[in-house]
């Protein structure tokens, strides 16, 4: 199992960026993901669950700002940013979890190397 994003850098605040999150070694299709953020001394955090390809709820401070995607073809998650705040500013995640409603890391069975994403204000 193999899960490698791309995507972060650097932005102003306003600008969007989107990850993606290449997996090998099983397929997107019926999967249960997560996408995951950890700021410097802060907790790792939820950012968006979903579960069968479908994302099934967004952590509060970034509804209707970050939107969850996938492209079975390419077995590729992705992460739509938009309207990025300099709180957003962390390295991000992607991660196959157990099929639960939440988004508690403690659920997660495999992450991925991570992403920086830094929003300058």
């Amino acid at each position: 199992v193999r899960l490698v994003e791309s995507g972060g850098g650097s932005v102003q605040a306003g600008g969007s960026l989107r990850l993606s999150c290449a997996v090998s070694g099983f397929t997107l299709t019926f999967a249960c993901m997560g996408w995951f953020r950890q700021a410097p001394g802060k907790e790792r955090e939820g950012v968006v669950n979903i579960r069968s390809g479908t994302p099934q709820g967004y952590a509060d401070s970034v509804k209707g700002r970050f939107t969850a995607s996938r492209d079975n073809a390419k077995n590729t998650l992705y992460l739509q940013m938009n309207s990025l705040k300099p709180e957003d500013t962390a390295t991000y995640y992607c991660a196959r979890k157990r099929c639960t409603s939440g988004l508690s890391a403690a659920d997660v069975t495999d992450w991925g190397q991570g992403t920086q994403v830094t929003v300058s204000s």
